[in-house]
Parts: structure tokens; C-alpha cells; sequence
């Protein structure tokens, strides 16, 4: 039993309140257990250079951590001038998951810019970010088809991610931050709604394991997402 008295397969509590906020096209307040992230879409119609009359369109998105989202003050990055290697990993990380579901061609020329913003942290900030900006997506997108702006949803499937870890020798689903904090090793996966493996995370923290002991988490993590995807569902009306 862990120290929350989950069973190690269990999630914590999930909840999604879609349209949070006024002005974005999407928006969602996505909670796992104590670790609240808010995700807002912006649609766009600029294009980075580089991609201006390729008759696509971009998403991307940008992560960041409120200043007492943990348990002491963290210094605004753009009061030290700029981001920490790790806010750059994260917000590629969620960029890169949501491309993997959208159809680029069928958005067209427009940009959609995902803020994933962390007021509460308690582990699992970058996954849970991932499956409440897909809320937030799909929010804009269905504004966009309401409005006769495109035609084909460009949104293929539902995506979703989770944190799963060895800790005292057992494999355990969606981490907190004790559990993360000691942990052996300790991953995120990032996974479509027909099982497909969009990213895979998984790193020894002085604990190695061996094929057996990735497939058990891999296992874990189709348990979590099961749940995630219902909780969209739910969020998104679909």
C-alpha cells in the first residue's frame, strides 16, 4: 500500500473543467490529485516563417510554473532572463504530443499555442499538462468547425499522459511528488487513444530495470490513460 493508500495501480483523482476562462478559443483546468495545471488555446492566424504558404498550419505550445505552485517560492524565469533547460524539454514535449494527433494540412494556415500553466504542483505537472491541453485543443478546434473556418477535423484521436515508476521495488501508476522524489526509476508516457506509443520516458534514479520491469510500467500506464481518456470525454462532450 503507498503512502496515499492507493493501490499501485490505482490514479489519483482526475478532474477536467472545460472553458475555465473568458477569452481563450479552449481552455481547461485539468487537476491530478493536488497537481493543477491550467491549459489554454490560442488560435492564430500568423505562421512561423518558415512555414508561411505551405497551406498547413502549428501547434505548439509553452509550459511555466507559477511561483508558489511548490512548496517554497520559485523565481519567475523571465525574471532571470530565461527559461531552465527543463521548462524547454517540457513544452517541446507537449507541443511534439499534440502534433502527433493533428492532421496539420486539414488545420490550415493558422497556429494554435497551448499554454500549459502549473498553479499547483504535487507530481506529474508534464502529464498532466499534455491531457488537459488536448481539452483545450479540441475546444478551439470545435470553435474553428462551428465557425465554418475549416472543414475536415484535424484532430485524429484523443492523447494522453501519465507517470509510472518503481518505487520500493514496485512498479506504481501517476507518481506524487513523494513518491517521485524517491523513486528507483521513474518515467512518463505519452499514449493515443488506439494504444499507439507517442513518447516514452523512462530513467534509473539509482534503481536499473530490466525489459520486465518496462512492460509492467507500459501496463500501468494503458490503466491511467484509460481513465484520462474517459475524463476527456467527459471535458470535451464527445
Amino acid at each position: 500500500m503507498r503512502h496515499s493508500g492507493r493501490a499501485p495501480d490505482q490514479m489519483r483523482e482526475i478532474a477536467m473543467q472545460p472553458g475555465f476562462t473568458r477569452h481563450a478559443e479552449g481552455s481547461c483546468l485539468v487537476a491530478f490529485g493536488d497537481t493543477r495545471v491550467l491549459c489554454t488555446a490560442s488560435v492564430e492566424t500568423s505562421l512561423p516563417g518558415w512555414l508561411r504558404g505551405k497551406g498547413r498550419g502549428w501547434v505548439t505550445a509553452e509550459y511555466g510554473m507559477l511561483p508558489r505552485a511548490t512548496h517554497t517560492r520559485g523565481r519567475r524565469e523571465a525574471a532571470a532572463g530565461k527559461q531552465s533547460g527543463r521548462t524547454q524539454e517540457i513544452q517541446r514535449l507537449i507541443g511534439r504530443s499534440l502534433r502527433a494527433v493533428v492532421d496539420l494540412e486539414a488545420l490550415g494556415e493558422r497556429q494554435v499555442t497551448v499554454d500549459c500553466d502549473v498553479i499547483q504542483a504535487d507530481g506529474g505537472t508534464r502529464t498532466a499538462a499534455i491531457s488537459g491541453a488536448w481539452v483545450a485543443l479540441r475546444m478551439a478546434v470545435d470553435r474553428l468547425i462551428a465557425q465554418k473556418l475549416i472543414v475536415k477535423d484535424p484532430i485524429r484521436q484523443k492523447i494522453a499522459a501519465v507517470s509510472c515508476g518503481i518505487h520500493a521495488g514496485a512498479a506504481i501508476l501517476d507518481l506524487d511528488y513523494e513518491e517521485d522524489s524517491s523513486a528507483g526509476a521513474d518515467g512518463n508516457f505519452v499514449l493515443t487513444e488506439d494504444g499507439n506509443i507517442v513518447e516514452a520516458q523512462v530513467t534509473a534514479e539509482g534503481e536499473c530495470y530490466d525489459e520486465e520491469g518496462l512492460l509492467r510500467l507500459l501496463r500501468l500506464a494503458r490503466i491511467g490513460c484509460a481513465e484520462i481518456f474517459a475524463a476527456q470525454d467527459r471535458a470535451s462532450g464527445r
